[in-house]
């Protein structure tokens, strides 16, 4: 019989109140020291008060499971029920979307590529495929129109800077329905992908269809 664990997706996300509102809300001060929270790779029983009402017994309320994604999903274990990370993933991802860490949802390297095509996997559902490649853009919003700075904004600030492609997978619908993409014409694609070709609107559409549309993931 297989044992029931919590994947990391489960507690990935933040809860929107205090962790210490939601220690309040869903686990009783007399049970602290007995009811465990849910935590990746850990099997303890989701705290009653998550899904279900005192003295009401049987299958889940559907209004206190809402309530607790809605506020304390991480405390609860239903971060991938959030809006966030509950989504469709690509049908042919450039990366296993099951194996991606938190350190890749922060890197330089990744953070666009998986917006793309692993949004559930990193909490960008909401981002229409476009996030920024390094987290701080939003910190200076003068970098946008600095002279100079327009190669690094196009490549790492797209979303801060408004600079995204309205062409990505999952803002133009193909990240859950394109199943089928024409063949690279170049051999040299995924280094081309590394250097932001996909991502950059400095190529046009028709450019990444021509040279890279497998490795671009454009139908």
């Amino acid at each position: 019989m297989m044992l029931f664990v919590y994947s990391p997706s489960a507690v990935v996300c933040d809860n929107t109140i205090s962790d210490t509102s939601c220690q309040a809300l869903y686990l009783p001060a007399d049970d602290a020291a007995e009811v465990l929270y849910p935590v990746a790779g850990g099997n303890a029983g989701r705290p009653f008060n998550c899904y279900n009402t005192a003295g009401e017994a049987g299958a889940a309320n559907p209004d206190m499971v809402r309530a607790a994604i809605s506020t304390c999903p991480k405390t609860c274990g239903f971060c991938c029920l959030t809006s966030d990370y509950n989504c469709r993933n690509v049908q042919f991802p450039r990366l296993n979307c099951a194996t991606i860490t938190a350190a890749q949802c922060r890197s330089t390297q990744w953070r666009t590529i998986i917006a793309e095509d692993c949004p559930s996997a990193c909490g960008f559902c909401n981002s229409g495929g476009c996030v920024d490649g390094v987290m701080d853009c939003a910190n200076d919003l003068s970098v946008c129109n600095a002279v100079g700075m327009q190669d690094f904004v196009n490549t790492y600030c797209q979303r801060t800077c408004n600079r995204c492609a309205s062409t990505t997978a999952a803002s133009s619908g193909t990240g859950t329905s394109c199943t089928r993409f024409v063949g690279d014409s170049s051999t040299a694609c995924s280094a081309w992908a590394a250097n932001g070709f996909c991502t950059n609107t400095f190529y046009t559409l028709a450019q990444r269809r021509q040279y890279c549309a497998t490795t671009c993931r454009i139908c």
